[in-house]
């Protein structure tokens, strides 16, 4: 299933800018980054729940916020692209 995750981090002070990285780091992990606070992630449910969890272990309740969209397996009619940064296909080949 595509999993769209969101985050939004308070960096005033250093730990809040270790959590920031932490929590971009996790979700490099497990998908592809689409904009600066956005990751597209293919998992299945444990992977969700795993990357759910940890997450969640990082961020400061009081003072962050995560948001996690399902999309579900067939996501591909439900996303809409517009704009410079071309559109990648998250189950196609990937080349480093």
């Amino acid at each position: 299933m595509l999993v769209l995750i969101t985050y939004d981090v308070n960096t005033e002070n250093a730990a809040g800018r270790r959590r920031l990285r932490l929590i971009a780091k996790q979700c490099v992990n497990y998908g592809q980054r689409v904009q600066n606070s956005v990751f597209e992630c293919l998992l299945d449910a444990a992977q969700y729940r795993i990357l759910q969890s940890k997450l969640c272990g990082i961020m400061d309740a009081e003072r962050d916020s995560l948001r996690f969209y399902n999309l579900g397996n067939h996501y591909s009619s439900r996303i809409e692209h517009f704009g410079i940064k071309e559109s990648y296909d998250p189950e196609g080949v990937l080349m480093l």
